[in-house]
């Protein structure tokens, strides 16, 4: 009896050391292919069209003559920015960040559209991305404390600075992320468009419908993986608990043919916000595309909602 005792004892630590093997292998995986700043994203987007490289490009690199802004991020990395200044003074600033498995550059034409209303505009290479260092994308957690640094250049120069931040995807989730810490009144506004609830949300919920069954427990070993390697946690990456804590008015925008990031999240997100809020949906918006399929209405509720708080 001790014996078989023994060794089904054994069976099941072997059983439990295989499973764990796999669980890591697979988590790191995952985190190699999604977090690891070294590998395509294009895998991610295999079935999401984007527009191309080189219209979106178009404006800030060929015509805008913007200039190259570079600080020290809380880790020692150095972080990269475009910035494109009015040709008259002014103290309008928009930080505009872009979503996953891009750069900033790719978000020219977004950029244009703030540079459009009077706005200087800030475009930075979120880290990993771009020309800034790192060797893992932040997806928006990490970003956020590089948010407020990119806020903190431009109050340095201009004190009087009325900042908005804008994102999408990744980028909209950084700025909500960023709405939750102790920022400047300079910052008077922020728009979201098309953001997840938290990294762990998004995890379960492309995991889930890729694969047609539960994400645990791969979810679990790759939020691990995440915390060793790159050093924070899918679940604390949480923009649903950062506007919860927010004092920056927040309009939310999103896409309803969004089929990356479900619009359910825009509906979670603004229900949590603590502070004032507007939340606007854009028929036939795909994800981080809802400017192109509404482009009057999406720019005009931006205008006016951003009117109520910088002058």
């Amino acid at each position: 009896m001790k014996k078989l005792k023994k060794f089904l004892l054994s069976i099941l630590f072997i059983i439990l050391i295989a499973s764990i093997s796999i669980g890591t292998f697979v988590g790191n995986l995952l985190y190699n292919v999604v977090i690891s700043a070294n590998t395509s994203k294009n895998t991610i987007y295999a079935d999401y069209t984007f527009e191309s490289s080189s219209y979106n490009e178009h404006w800030l690199i060929k015509k805008s003559n913007y200039k190259d802004k570079y600080i020290t991020s809380f880790d020692n990395l150095k972080l990269h920015s475009y910035v494109v200044k009015q040709p008259k003074k002014t103290s309008k600033w928009a930080i505009v960040v872009h979503g996953y498995g891009e750069e900033g550059k790719l978000t020219s034409r977004k950029a244009l559209s703030f540079y459009k209303m009077g706005y200087n505009v800030l475009v930075p290479d979120l880290r990993g991305n771009g020309k800034s260092q790192g060797n893992y994308i932040g997806m928006g957690w990490d970003d956020r404390i590089d948010i407020i640094a990119w806020i903190n250049s431009i109050i340095k120069d201009d004190s009087k600075a009325e900042i908005a931040l804008y994102g999408t995807s990744m980028g909209g989730a950084a700025v909500l992320m960023t709405s939750g810490e102790n920022l400047p009144d300079n910052v008077k506004a922020i728009i979201s468009d098309c953001a997840y609830t938290s990294v762990y949300d998004i995890f379960d919920y492309e995991i889930t419908s890729y694969s047609n069954s539960s994400s645990f427990p791969i979810i679990d070993f790759t939020n691990l993986v995440t915390v060793l390697r790159a050093g924070y946690s899918l679940k604390n990456a949480s923009a649903i608990d950062s506007v919860k804590k927010s004092k920056t008015p927040i309009l939310y925008l999103h896409g309803d043919n969004d089929k990356f990031v479900p619009i359910s999240m825009m509906n979670e997100l603004y229900s949590a916000t603590s502070s004032p809020k507007k939340k606007v949906t854009i028929k036939n918006g795909e994800h981080s595309n809802s400017d192109l399929a509404q482009p009057r209405l999406y720019w005009s509720t931006i205008s006016d909602y951003l009117k109520k708080y910088i002058k």
